[in-house]
């Protein structure tokens, strides 16, 4: 059976650099040298964190999707 794994992005022109993804779940998203976030892997296991990253984003920046479907941020 093959572990269902998740993508996750950041639309770096929307991402203020507020640094809560990387507070939620450190390690999934991390403030680059620009002060811009960006996903420490882009395919990860399932993780309600990612989750809990994209909705909390005050830029809506983090996306995250389960194959084609968009799951994160959640309306």
């Amino acid at each position: 059976m093959t572990a269902v794994t998740w993508t996750t992005e950041v639309d770096r022109g929307l991402c203020m650099g507020s640094g809560m993804c990387g507070g939620i779940a450190p390690e999934l998203y991390r403030l680059d040298e620009t002060d811009r976030a960006e996903p420490v892997h882009h395919r990860i296991p399932r993780d309600e964190r990612a989750l809990d990253a994209a909705d909390s984003c005050p830029a809506s920046a983090i996306l995250v999707r389960e194959g084609e479907r968009l799951i994160g941020p959640r309306p």
